[in-house]
């Protein structure tokens, strides 16, 4: 199991969030949190069960301007 952490700036949000939802739908990732910050900031968390499936998910997430993403082993 990969825990996939994710943060992105408020306008990334609005401009790009769908997409990301539509990239954690194609990886069957299972949301475990999902917090937004005062300052309109987000921080999301995902886990997948597959390495593979992980790295593709987090490089993805990187095409989307303004995100930026990690994952580690649970």
């Amino acid at each position: 199991m990969w825990l996939i952490t994710i943060t992105c700036s408020a306008d990334a949000w609005k401009q790009l969030g769908t997409q990301l939802l539509a990239i954690a739908d194609k990886y069957s990732a299972v949301s475990v949190s999902s917090k937004k910050m005062a300052d309109g900031k987000r921080t999301m968390q995902y886990k997948v069960e597959d390495v593979s499936d992980a790295e593709a998910f987090v490089d993805e997430c990187h095409h989307l301007e303004g995100f930026a993403a990690s994952f580690e082993s649970l």
